[in-house]
């Protein structure tokens, strides 16, 4: 335990971002198996709506530094492909060598 005022403080401060940083991480998760379970039911717009959720929850919690930006990009990556191809309309167009 420490002595010195500051470093009881930083205790108090590091514990509280803990807890919040588990929040987030738990979120995440918790999104995760929602939108495995839209999946498995079959219903497109829930699926976007769930994918859209997650995506928006892992961007925020890399921000804040509750996930590192390599994990955020692979789950992201991972829902991505859970959630199926995305429409030919909104796909960028992929340019071939000449």
């Amino acid at each position: 335990m420490p002595n010195i005022e500051q470093q009881k403080k930083r205790v108090r401060s590091a514990a509280r971002q803990r807890l919040e940083n588990l929040r987030y991480r738990s979120t995440v998760k918790t999104l995760t198996r929602r939108l495995e379970e839209a999946v498995a039911d079959g219903d497109p717009e829930r699926v976007q709506s769930e994918h859209r959720a997650l995506v928006r929850w892992i961007d925020k919690a890399a921000a804040r530094g509750a996930l590192h930006r390599n994990t955020a990009a692979r789950r992201k990556g991972r829902a991505a492909r859970l959630a199926g191809p995305v429409p030919a309309a909104t796909q960028p167009r992929r340019r071939g060598r000449k």
